[in-house]
């Protein structure tokens, strides 16, 4: 028995402009082309970035839960805290309690960045065109979307594991 051809209707969905994942890849390289030029003012990259407004609003934490937040795993995020640990915007300090624990924490002046920082979301919502209202929708469905991607992937991996 032979499977009957696609409709041109399905094979539709393999064009390249119809796929969700590239809408979502270049809005993301469109945002980290107007990130770059912001936060150049504040001699930071986008990744730097996000640690930094992690680390602003959660105070000292460890390398491990510092990646939670980011969803990024240590051999990622380590290279970043030592470049800003090099900047003098943070300092790591293994505990005393777990010597495999590393904690990161903000200096002076990684703190008073804070200030200089508080420009870029106004800026970013004015590149995108969109008001704090819209904004704030389309966060929320994009988190509505991770949500469900993430469950999706452990149940593909709960499928395929057993």
């Amino acid at each position: 028995m032979t499977a009957s051809p696609a409709s041109p209707a399905e094979t539709d969905w393999l064009h390249l402009d119809r796929q969700i994942c590239f809408s979502l890849h270049a809005a993301s390289r469109a945002f980290n082309g107007v990130y770059r030029v912001i936060l150049k003012d504040l001699g930071l990259t986008y990744p730097q970035y996000l640690v930094m407004l992690v680390l602003w609003e959660q105070g000292d934490l460890p390398v491990k839960k510092l990646g939670e937040h980011l969803r990024l795993d240590s051999g990622t995020l380590s290279p970043l805290v030592k470049r800003l640990e090099g900047a003098g915007l943070v300092r790591r300090e293994r505990s005393a309690q777990d010597e495999r624990s590393v904690r990161v924490m903000l200096t002076e002046e990684g703190d008073a960045l804070r200030e200089r920082a508080l420009q870029v979301p106004r800026r970013i919502m004015r590149a995108t065109g969109f008001d704090l209202g819209e904004i704030a929708d389309l966060r929320e469905r994009l988190d509505q979307l991770t949500t469900a991607l993430d469950a999706a992937a452990l149940a593909e991996a709960e499928r395929e594991a057993g």
